[in-house]
């Protein structure tokens, strides 16, 4: 049987490590518990890469890519805003609720007793996502009376990461997606006076 290249095994390394997060979510997950899963010794694994620390961020990309690049063109379509800030909040729902392990990441609990960079890692991709939410909002027309775009940006992170510490919390017997409908129609309703549909 052929042994699989390097970016295959690369691959199967990093869907491991997310399926181990997805089964013992909160619980710290050892290289030789990683090794064991994927049917590697521990050495096979520093050949894909450097160290643990560097598997998670690789996992971190992962999260960057499929978020970001699709809320790119989110954002370049030719939407009202309310619109685009509904399409961003439920695909991230949507990739909560389709990804547990890396929902677990998200939560952050996961990575106490990582390395420092980690959770740096972890802000650094809320704050991102939190950029987006802003400067969508900045060509909205929001209600009158509302704070500045970025405190409602801060809400509307507030209540998607809550639905997906819910159903971290429930162990995914509540999906992230629950009733969010019914929920981004009131958040729409309170800040543009809409439903903020497509």
């Amino acid at each position: 049987m052929a042994r699989p290249r390097r970016g295959e095994r690369r691959q199967e390394i990093l869907e491991t490590l997310a399926r181990l997060l997805e089964e013992a979510p909160g619980a710290p997950i050892t290289t030789a518990q990683l090794a064991s899963a994927v049917g590697v010794s521990e050495a096979a694994l520093y050949r894909h890469f450097p160290s643990k620390a560097r598997m998670f961020e690789a996992l971190f990309e992962f999260i960057e890519e499929s978020l970001f690049t699709r809320i790119n063109r989110i954002a370049a379509e030719p939407l009202a805003a309310s619109a685009k800030i509904g399409q961003v909040l439920r695909l991230w729902l949507a990739f909560a609720d389709k990804n547990h392990g890396l929902a677990n990441l998200l939560q952050g609990a996961v990575l106490a007793g990582e390395h420092e960079r980690l959770r740096e890692r972890l802000a650094q991709l809320y704050e991102r996502m939190e950029t987006h939410l802003r400067l969508i909002l900045r060509e909205a027309a929001l209600s009158p009376g509302l704070p500045a775009p970025a405190v409602c940006a801060q809400l509307l992170m507030a209540a998607a990461d809550g639905r997906i510490a819910q159903a971290v919390r429930t162990r995914f017997r509540v999906s992230p997606l629950s009733e969010w409908e019914a929920q981004w129609a009131i958040l729409s309703a309170a800040l543009f006076g809409s439903t903020g549909g497509p």
